[in-house]
Parts: structure tokens; sequence; C-alpha cells
């Protein structure tokens, strides 16, 4: 089985680790509740996208 023939330091380790880490969701807001929700999704607050209705949300308020 092959094994490294030299230890591989902390900092040279890390350096290959750079790209490992959680990037924060973009988050804007809803034109029709104004609660926050992702792009391009519906809102799970309304149900709203696009301006239009697309989910039925459980317990909304009949307006």
């Amino acid at each position: 089985m092959a094994n490294p023939k030299h230890k591989i330091s902390k900092a040279r380790r890390d350096k290959r680790r750079t790209h490992y880490k959680l990037a924060v969701p973009t988050v804007v807001l809803c034109s029709q509740c104004n609660e926050p929700k992702r792009p391009h999704y519906a809102c799970l607050s309304c149900g709203y996208y696009n301006g239009r209705e697309v989910v039925e949300v459980k317990g909304k308020a009949a307006s």
C-alpha cells in the first residue's frame, strides 16, 4: 500500500481545504408580504411567486 514519503505541513494541508466552507444563503423580501424568502422560490408565508399565488398555504387567513 502506498504511503506518503514526507509529512504534509499543517499550512499546506489547510491551504488545500480553504474552499470547504459554508456559504450564506441569499435572502430577498417577498413582494406580497415582505417576509424574507429565497430568490426564485415561492414564498413560504403567503405562497406567492412572481406576483401570483402558486402554493396554497395552510393556516393563511382568507382575504
